[in-house]
């Protein structure tokens, strides 16, 4: 099955998934729930969970507890772009070409719903459904937490925010988008090594794999920002030359950037070397991820 193809059924897959361990509307809370379900639920490639299934396949994990793991990672994704989307940080009233959660509803609630996506993450990946081995449940509720706090993702977001209207040099751009973006989908594919509880060896292969896969992501995103389109983006465009932050693409140039994307894409693949035949798709997806047109 072409990766498109496969990604359009993971895709509804997951989407089912989700939309079973999120709490139904009801009481004076409602109005949170709802903004929940709206901000997961929403669409979107859903390639982060596609990571953790497609990597742990490799390892013959049951697919109940690595969609269990999607999913969760899925909703801390959310999160973040609900939190992204507030005025105080990117100030974006559309998300995959939706209202974002805030506009939707309210700033308040947004938060709220944010911060409980963020939280309930943990809940799924702590229950024994998730592995029967405390131990494996414990690895990934500690790998979850690092890649989306201060020295992950957060932290990324915070050294973004810093960084509006002050020059970055090359070294500072890498790191801050390792944090900011790659860290989370280096998580997504070592959390398949994790649940099918495989070497150090292959668990560091794959985390090569994502944190080059990581930076070809970005930078596309900020090839995107430049060349793309607000309708087949599902955002708005042009946002960070507007706010003066310093990108892969304001500093390389939009060609050497879009090498410096297909060569890091190369090396993504090259980690993979071990796995054979097992890990065609987490080669395809690094060919995905620098052609993506949204």
């Amino acid at each position: 099955m072409a990766l498109p193809v496969a990604l359009k059924a993971f895709a509804g897959e997951i989407d089912a998934v989700l939309d079973g361990l999120m709490d139904s509307p009801y009481g004076r809370e409602a109005r949170l729930f709802e903004a929940m379900r709206h901000a997961v639920l929403l669409g979107g490639k859903r390639l982060r969970p596609f990571l953790v299934v497609v990597s742990a396949d490799m390892f013959m994990v049951s697919r109940d507890c690595s969609l269990r793991v999607g999913a969760a990672v899925e909703m801390v994704h959310a999160y973040s772009l609900v939190h992204d989307d507030l005025p105080c940080m990117d100030n974006d009233d559309f998300r995959r070409g939706k209202l974002a959660t805030h506009k939707k509803f309210d700033e308040a609630t947004a938060v709220l719903a944010g911060d409980t996506l963020l939280t309930k993450a943990f809940e799924i990946i702590g229950a024994h459904e998730t592995h029967k081995l405390a131990e494996v449940r414990s690895d990934l509720v500690q790998a979850l937490a690092l890649a989306a706090g201060g020295h992950g993702m957060t932290g990324g977001q915070m050294f973004d925010l810093e960084a509006e209207g002050h020059p970055l040099e090359m070294p500072e751009i890498t790191r801050l988008q390792a944090m900011k973006t790659g860290a989370l989908l280096e998580f997504c594919c070592e959390a398949g090594a994790i649940l099918g509880q495989a070497s150090r060896l292959q668990r560091a292969a794959l985390h090569g794999y994502a944190h080059d896969l990581g930076l070809a992501f970005q930078i596309t995103d900020d090839l995107l920002d430049v060349e793309g389109h607000a309708a087949t983006v599902g955002k708005k465009v042009g946002k960070d030359a507007a706010a003066g932050k310093a990108t892969f693409v304001s500093i390389l140039g939009i060609e050497r950037a879009r090498q410096q994307a297909e060569m890091l894409a190369d090396q993504a693949i090259a980690h993979l070397q071990d796995f054979g035949a097992a890990a065609d798709r987490l080669r395809e997806v690094a060919r995905f991820v620098v052609e993506r047109e949204s």
